[in-house]
């Protein structure tokens, strides 16, 4: 089984199939926002290094974004 829908996801799976939407467009935002040239479908132009500043800038925004809720949660 594959959560895979095309060819854009890669084999990458989420643990939570719901948000896969969302993922794929937080990861356009992303490559957008640090200008690397990531669009729909293949993208085999690009270098290991651009796709791995997206992932990577990604995680790093998540965990941002978590700590500033554990923060909001921890001063109520």
């Amino acid at each position: 089984m594959s959560n895979s829908s095309n060819s854009s996801s890669g084999s990458n799976k989420t643990n939570i199939p719901e948000a896969r939407g969302a993922l794929d467009k937080f990861k356009y935002e992303v490559a957008n926002e640090i200008g690397v040239p990531l669009k729909r479908g293949y993208n085999g132009d690009l270098t290991s290094a651009q796709n791995g500043y997206v992932g990577g800038y990604m995680v790093k925004k998540m965990i941002e974004n978590q700590e500033r809720q554990m923060a909001e949660n921890n001063n109520q």
